[in-house]
């Protein structure tokens, strides 16, 4: 009988574990779930017989120790912060690693160390990195093996409300942690290449300067650009591109309306505010305009950002409660803590809503008789329910399917990798479409 240890039974988890737990019979498996909250790892596996959970502590090595000793693969799914506890341990003691994180120099320094144990530690295998990356390497190569040659690519991704469940005037609910959706794209300008061109846009600049996406049955959404494009030139293979560009998917009008808490300082997460716990969502606002006797905290921020009275961008504003008398209540706060405060109170998934995950790919290409063609790849996934999310489903999946190849031996590599590989992404993106995740190409041009 073959151990996993699935390390972490938050949020992502649910449908890694069920998967795991389905193909566990007829694999002769046993899975063990640990995490800090033991609770909750019982609840995942819900007494299934070939389950364990256990309370784990990654920063115990003794039991960091013991848990990968027991084990025949161990899927980390921790902060990503934290799994380098877990993998160095898994290496020392010659154990297979999964992770759905993008690979950290850190764990990148350990390739050699990897290699030499003869074991795997494969990373960004969820979907932004991962369901990303294995279907942008399957068009890129079916492109080039056709005898083509790569112009231009962009990709986009997004965790958005279902369209069911999208009632509200920004067309957005948070569907993952709230707070890397308050702080996106602050440390740093987004950088790409555009026709041959170098650009730059600054955090102040990120949400004016968007892209408009048609995906046909689900209508137009917004792109808005990553911190770091140009890594993938090398990581694709696309080292003489003309344009290459990744980015944030949203419904049209967010990233405006956005912008207002952007220009005003409302994101920064640099400092702390006086008196916060005191201070009310009209405080706020107010503590980042100027001073006036006599305008009120709407009229200034009007002013002050040349927001017209009909603008639609301020229903917006107003729904969220921005200029109520509601206390904050939080003591020592950033201006993104007490944001993301606001924020939660109205951007929460209801019990009965569901998340949906939109990926668009579009390639420009010269095909062998030297025409130029375009084709657009999208895939949109909506959640079951709000424990099996869209989510969760995309991310948790492509883990579970390449742990099933790694011991069933199927994928027999070592070292520190991630799936670019065709060897990789076929039998993932083929067993994906199963379960409704799947892409529709399109040729443009």
């Amino acid at each position: 009988m073959k151990k996993i240890a699935i390390l972490g039974a938050g949020r992502s988890s649910s449908s890694l574990i069920r998967y795991m737990l389905h193909q566990a019979k007829q694999n002769n498996w046993l899975i063990r779930v640990c995490d800090m909250d033991v609770k909750m790892a019982e609840s995942k596996i819900a007494n299934h017989e070939l389950a364990v959970a256990v309370q784990f502590d990654v920063f115990n090595k003794d039991q960091v120790k013991q848990e990968v000793s027991q084990a025949d693969l161990i899927v980390s799914m921790l902060p990503a912060s934290f799994h380098i506890h877990v993998i160095e341990e898994a290496i020392n003691q010659k154990k297979n690693v999964v992770t759905p994180s993008y690979i950290s120099p850190e764990v990148k320094a350990l390739d050699s160390a990897a290699k030499e144990a003869g074991v795997l530690v494969m990373n960004e295998l969820g979907v932004d990195p991962g369901i990303d990356h294995m279907s942008a390497m399957k068009l890129i190569n079916e492109i080039k093996e056709d005898g083509g040659e790569i112009l231009n690519f962009e990709s986009f991704t997004g965790g958005l409300v279902a369209p069911d469940s999208d009632n509200n005037p920004w067309n957005y609910k948070f569907t993952w942690n709230p707070r890397n959706v308050v702080i996106a794209g602050q440390g740093g300008s987004a950088k790409f290449i555009e026709e041959n061109q170098f650009k730059y846009i600054p955090y102040n600049k990120l949400f004016r300067r968007t892209e408009f996406i048609d995906i046909d049955g689900f209508g137009k959404f917004e792109g808005i650009a990553n911190r770091d494009s140009l890594k993938y030139q090398s990581v694709y293979g696309l080292e003489n591109i003309n344009t290459i560009y990744r980015g944030t998917l949203r419904r049209v009008g967010f990233s405006r309306a956005w912008d207002v808490f952007v220009q005003i300082g409302a994101t920064d997460d640099s400092y702390t505010m006086e008196n916060t716990e005191e201070m009310t969502y009209r405080d706020f606002i107010n503590s980042f305009l100027a001073y006036s006797p006599s305008d009120s905290v709407e009229l200034k921020l009007r002013h002050y950002l040349k927001i017209e009275q009909d603008d639609t961008l301020w229903e917006k504003l107003v729904w969220l409660g921005i200029f109520e008398e509601t206390k904050v209540g939080l003591k020592n706060a950033t201006p993104a803590q007490i944001l993301q405060k606001i924020l939660e109170e109205k951007w929460t998934l209801e019990p009965e809503d569901k998340d949906m995950i939109v990926m668009w790919h579009k390639l420009i290409y010269r095909n062998k008789q030297g025409e130029t063609k375009e084709v657009h790849s999208s895939m949109v996934s909506i959640g079951e329910d709000q424990t099996y999310t869209a989510m969760s489903n995309t991310v948790g999946l492509p883990v579970g399917i390449c742990c099933k190849l790694i011991l069933d031996g199927t994928i027999k590599s070592t070292g520190v990798d991630l799936p670019i590989s065709k060897k990789y992404y076929e039998p993932i993106l083929k067993e994906l479409e199963s379960f409704n995740i799947s892409f529709v190409e399109k040729e443009v041009r």
